[in-house]
C-alpha cells in the first residue's frame, strides 16, 4: 500500500553530505527527513576496498559538531570513518530513515503552490524544498568495449574491488592513473605484475610519508588549497575547476616515483579491444589476466525528472542552488564551490550556507502563506463596503 508523508525539507543521500545537512538544518530547528539508499549509516565507505585509508589525517575527518576520535594526526580506515558517521547520526539523533532508495523525485501542483514528490517504492514523501545531498560518483563508468574483452579475463570496476583475493593469477591492468588506481597498483605489486594505463592527473607536491609532508604539506593543502585557493571564489580555482572535474585530482599518496619502485608499468590509456585484449592508444596489445577499471563514475541523477542536467548528466546549478528549479538545492558534489566541496572537511561549509537559504526560503513561504488569508480577507471587506456604497 504506497503512503504519503508531508516534510518541509527532504535530504537525499545520508552519507557525510547528508548528515552534515541534517546537523545545519537541526540547528536552525528545520523539519526534515534524511533517505539514505544505504541499510546502514556509512555503507559506502565499508564497501570500498578493504585497505583504503583515508586521503586526511583525523584532524580533517570530523563533522561539524564532533570531531573525529583518536589521534588527530593517524589516518583512519574506512571502517573507522563508515563507524564515525554512524555514531554522528545517532549522537545528535538526525532523522535519517536508512534502505529508502529514491526511484523518482518530480514536482507537482499542490493547491496554489507546488510541492516535490520523491518516491521511493510504497513509500512517497512531498515537501516545499529538497537537498540532493551527495556526490558525483554514483553509477560505475565502464566503457563499452569492455564487453568485447574474452570472457577469461577478470573484470571489476575499482567500486568493486576489494582485494587481491579477487584477482586471477597473472598481469593486474589498471585503466587509469588517478588515485584509486595508484592505490590499488600499490597494494597489487606484491602479489601481481600490474600495468596502469592513462595520462599523468599530476601529483601533489612532496613526500606523503616525509615529515614534512605529514606536518606541513597535508596542513597546507587540507586547511588552505583545497578549501581557499582552489575555489570558485579565485582566479586560479575557476581556471582549474573545468580541468579538475574531467580530468580528475592530483596523486597524493602514491606518486609516481612509489609506482616506479614498486615496479609498476605505466603506459598510455587503452583505446580499445584487439583479439580480445585490451590495446593501448600506441597500439600495444596488454596481455592482461586482469582488467580492475578506475575510470571513475557517472553522476547517476537521472531520476531526477526535472530539467536541471547537462549532456554529461551533471546538475545545473550556482553554488549549490538549482538551476531553474525554485527550493532545489546539491551538497556534496565535486567542487561545488571548491575543491574539497566534496571532501569530508569541506562539506560542512557548503552545507551550512544550504541550510541558511533552505531557512530562508522556507520564511518567505510561511509569509505568504500567512499573508494569503490576509489579502483573502482584505478583499472581502473592500468587496462588501462596495455593496454597501452602491446601495
Amino acid at each position: 500500500m504506497n503512503t504519503e508523508t508531508s516534510v518541509d525539507t527532504i535530504v537525499i543521500g545520508g552519507g557525510q553530505a547528508g548528515l552534515s545537512m541534517s546537523y545545519h538544518l537541526r540547528e536552525l530547528g528545520e523539519e526534515h527527513v534524511v533517505l539514505d539508499a544505504s541499510p546502514r549509516i556509512g555503507d559506502a565507505w565499508r564497501n570500498r576496498w578493504d585497505s583504503l585509508h583515508l586521503f586526511t589525517p583525523a584532524r580533517y575527518d570530523g563533522l561539524d559538531g564532533m570531531r573525529f576520535p583518536g589521534d588527530p594526526a593517524d589516518w583512519p580506515t574506512k571502517d573507522a570513518m563508515a563507524d564515525y558517521l554512524e555514531h554522528y547520526a545517532e549522537s545528535f539523533r538526525l532523522p535519517v530513515r536508512s534502505a529508502m532508495r529514491v526511484d523518482e523525485l518530480t514536482r507537482r501542483r499542490h493547491g496554489d503552490r507546488e510541492v516535490f514528490v520523491v518516491r521511493c517504492g510504497d513509500e512517497t514523501f512531498t515537501a516545499r524544498s529538497v537537498v540532493v545531498a551527495m556526490s558525483n560518483y554514483q553509477v560505475p563508468r565502464i566503457p563499452r568495449f569492455a564487453a568485447e574483452l574474452c570472457p577469461d579475463v577478470r573484470q571489476l570496476h575499482a567500486g568493486e574491488y576489494r582485494g587481491p583475493s579477487q584477482l586471477l593469477p597473472g598481469r593486474v591492468l589498471l585503466v587509469g592513473a588517478g588515485n584509486s588506481a595508484a592505490e590499488i597498483a600499490s597494494e597489487l605489486a606484491s602479489t601481481h605484475p600490474v600495468t596502469m594505463a592513462g595520462p599523468s592527473t599530476g601529483e601533489t607536491p612532496g613526500s606523503f610519508d616525509s615529515f614534512i609532508g605529514r606536518h606541513v604539506v597535508v596542513h597546507i593543502l587540507n586547511g588552505m588549497v583545497f578549501n581557499h585557493v582552489l575555489s570558485v571564489d579565485t582566479r586560479v580555482g575557476r581556471k582549474a575547476r573545468p580541468k579538475v572535474m574531467t580530468k580528475g585530482v592530483p596523486l597524493i599518496r602514491v606518486k609516481s616515483k612509489d609506482l616506479a619502485r614498486l615496479g609498476v608499468e605505466r603506459t598510455a590509456r587503452v583505446a580499445g579491444v584487439d583479439g580480445g585484449r585490451p590495446v593501448l592508444d600506441d597500439g600495444t596489445v596488454v596481455d592482461a589476466q586482469n582488467v580492475v577499471w578506475c575510470t571513475g563514475f557517472a553522476p547517476g541523477l537521472d531520476w531526477i525528472r526535472m530539467p536541471i542536467l547537462d549532456d554529461r548528466g551533471e546538475p545545473r546549478h550556482e553554488r549549490g542552488v538549482a538551476s531553474d528549479v525554485p527550493d532545489l538545492y546539491f551538497v556534496g558534489l565535486h567542487f561545488l564551490t571548491s575543491l574539497s566541496s566534496a571532501m569530508v572537511h569541506g562539506v560542512g561549509r557548503d552545507a551550512e550556507r544550504i541550510a541558511g537559504l533552505v531557512k530562508a526560503g522556507a520564511a518567505e513561504r510561511r509569509l505568504a502563506d500567512a499573508e494569503g488569508p490576509l489579502r483573502d480577507r482584505s478583499r472581502g471587506v473592500r468587496r462588501v463596503n462596495r455593496l454597501k456604497a452602491s446601495a
